[in-house]
């Protein structure tokens, strides 16, 4: 989400100062009323990789969205898009309800239905779009995510306790809460072109446009941004946790400085 320009406190994104000492990519390349797909990232990815190669530079891949990180790492063949299937599905999703559509994708790609949760909008109708605009499965493109093949990349982990991840990420939205958050998101959603579908559903972001909706008090909007925040925790310790590619450090102290010596013991 840190690709969307205005979009900076609640993805923490890394200051100007920070990025001024060390060059950063793919950050602030979108405005938030567009869509930014997987392939669209995989592209601008490959391209900013190529230009650090051409000038030797080392280069540091951070952050935890773990698609989006195979896309690159594994070079996964990714499907296009049918934006007028994608319309139907949307409407049948606001009719039907996404349960209803996930049951159909069970029948269509069982595989593909088993990797996303029956209320996840997002993936279902992603899911059903390329079943449907393609007539081939959606779990059928590449190698398909349960292969774990040879990477020219590292891989380093960093885990914490799940105690410790679920106090950090409360006092996080509360850091963040105190910044400006709010008022970022107000911002946001006074623009003329609004939010995207893909930017609208960032974590937090969702949360806090529902009560400047009016739809939730904003202590209950918090809630359950925390509560969000925790689960996409779980789904990434499960999902990276199944990569047998993955270093992990497990440090007692600082997860900067074990980080870092872990790349220089590789790099030396």
């Amino acid at each position: 989400m840190q690709v969307y320009r205005g979009m900076d406190i609640g993805t923490a994104k890394s200051t100007l100062a920070e990025r001024q000492r060390v060059p950063h990519h793919l950050i602030d390349v979108a405005d938030p009323d567009e869509d930014y797909s997987v392939a669209r990232y995989r592209a601008d990815a490959a391209a900013a990789l190529s230009d650090l190669a051409d000038r030797r530079r080392r280069v540091l891949m951070v952050g935890g969205t773990g698609l989006y990180l195979r896309a690159v790492v594994d070079q996964l063949d990714l499907p296009g898009q049918w934006p007028e299937v994608r319309a139907r599905l949307e409407i049948e999703a606001d009719e039907l309800g996404v349960p209803a559509l996930h049951a159909r994708l069970s029948s269509l790609d069982p595989v593909a239905a088993s990797r996303a949760e029956p209320a996840n909008r997002r993936r279902v109708v992603r899911a059903l779009e390329v079943c449907v605009g393609s007539g081939r499965p959606f779990s059928s493109f590449g190698p398909g995510l349960s292969a774990y093949p040879d990477t020219g990349f590292v891989l380093l982990g960093l885990n914490r306790p799940r105690e410790e991840l679920a106090e950090r990420i409360a006092r996080r939205y509360q850091e963040q809460m105190a910044a400006g958050f709010l008022e970022e998101v107000a911002g946001l959603a006074g623009r003329p072109a609004g939010l995207s579908r893909t930017a609208r559903q960032a974590l937090g972001y969702r949360e806090l446009l529902a009560h400047l909706a009016g739809d939730v008090g904003l202590d209950e909007a918090l809630d359950a941004a925390i509560r969000r925040t925790r689960t996409f925790a779980r789904r990434q310790q499960a999902w990276f946790g199944r990569d047998p590619r993955i270093r992990w450090l497990e440090p007692a102290g600082n997860l900067v400085s074990v980080a870092a010596a872990a790349l220089g013991e590789w790099w030396r």
